[in-house]
């Protein structure tokens, strides 16, 4: 235990080999829980072919769906049974069109089987486990060796389906708390007020106009609105090693930890240049397409803050607390008032480096909630884009 699908499945098929199975090729084909992939493929094919894995996206609509209900597992689905063998023949390869593709590679038997879980052991989709198996023999397979399949593809669909589980609860965990917060969950970090101090960047940012936009849009376009721009915001910030911790409503809170401020503080500014270009990019889509656009307001600030566990017994969230995240929101708060895309605080300022140069303060500024009133700056404008 403890390996990957692709290692179970060659691992398997391997051994099946040597002990003597006529196999050629092999699939196993597992749901998943993610936000964008129904499930996974993984491939094996005798020879030096290493495994190979595809993610597919839903097959509910499209040809997807069409390709699904065409699909030997969907048929085993339809008739409750558990295995479909078919020799592979000019009369039965018009029956799948998987069964045509494997005649042109060479294939002459094709056997089909579905693990189905115990209703407890339903995770989302994954209600069992579906292979194929296939051979390129003239005389395909025996009886003792699909009897001798059936009875030991159970025991990898249950090993195929620890692995996966482990999977899931990665996705899932760097879903919805980040990447680093995910791993750090994963690996014990749950302990309820057990926070690190650490030094980071912290970066704050809203949708101009978002209320009015909510106000004066149709329902079912805000959702679609939020996904455009939060993709937009949350690739520029993983593309330069940020880490996402929070989306409230249309507000993202993320971090770029600080183990050399004057680096880190250009990777932050390197994010909001990608951030920017990418709005430009969706405003132009929206636009042709006649849906509401807006823009980024964003606040960077530099400091100390607790990185950890907060909340109740029953409700923890990983996340950043200290006096420097909420001088970060008061910033980006106050990018309406001073007519102003993007704000960076006096200790982002200070730490920022060769950039230093690129700043232009825009005045002196009491902040809501923080005790002294501070410089504030942006950045000169962009020879390019104005």
């Amino acid at each position: 235990m403890g390996q990957t699908e692709t290692a179970l499945l060659s691992g398997f098929c391997e051994r099946a080999v040597a002990a003597g199975l006529k196999l050629s090729r092999a699939s196993l084909v597992v749901d998943t829980l993610h936000p964008i992939h129904e499930g996974r493929v993984f491939r094996w094919q005798r020879g030096d072919a290493p495994t190979t894995i595809l993610e597919y996206g839903r097959t509910t609509e499209g040809a997807a769906a069409d390709s699904w209900h065409r699909s030997p597992f969907y048929r085993l689905i339809e008739t409750g049974e558990s295995v479909l063998r078919r020799r592979i023949t000019d009369e039965s390869a018009t029956e799948f069109p998987v069964l045509r593709d494997m005649q042109t590679a060479g294939l002459t038997d094709y056997l089909a089987i579905i693990n189905r879980f115990a209703a407890d052991g339903v995770i989302g989709e994954m209600d069992c486990i579906y292979s194929g198996w296939s051979s390129e023999e003239r005389e395909g397979f025996t009886e003792a060796e699909i009897a001798a399949l059936q009875r030991l593809v159970l025991f990898l669909a249950l090993a195929v389906k620890s692995a996966s589980l482990g999977r899931i609860a990665e996705t899932l965990v760097e879903t919805y708390l980040g990447r680093d917060a995910g791993r750090r969950v994963l690996k014990g970090r749950i302990a309820r007020g057990v926070a690190e101090r650490i030094d980071a960047v912290l970066w704050f940012s809203d949708l101009r106009g978002y209320t009015k936009i909510t106000d004066t849009t149709a329902p079912e376009q805000i959702i679609p609105l939020l996904n455009d721009y939060a993709d937009a915001v949350i690739s520029a910030i993983h593309e330069e090693g940020g880490e996402v911790l929070k989306l409230i409503g249309d507000g993202t809170l993320a971090i770029f930890q600080a183990g050399n401020r004057d680096h880190t503080c250009r990777c932050a500014l390197a994010a909001a240049a990608s951030a920017r270009k990418r709005i430009v990019a969706l405003n132009q889509t929206r636009v042709a397409q006649s849906l509401p656009i807006t823009q980024l307001y964003l606040g960077l600030h530099v400091g100390e803050v607790f990185y950890g566990n907060v909340g109740s017994k029953d409700r923890l969230d990983f996340t950043v607390v200290g006096p420097a995240v909420n001088e970060a929101s008061r910033i980006a708060a106050m990018c309406r008032s001073v007519d102003q895309d993007m704000l960076l605080s006096s200790a982002f300022a200070a730490a920022a480096g060769s950039d230093r140069k690129r700043l232009i303060s825009v005045g002196r500024y009491a902040l809501r909630g923080v005790g002294r009133p501070q410089e504030l700056f942006t950045l000169e404008p962009d020879p390019i884009s104005g």
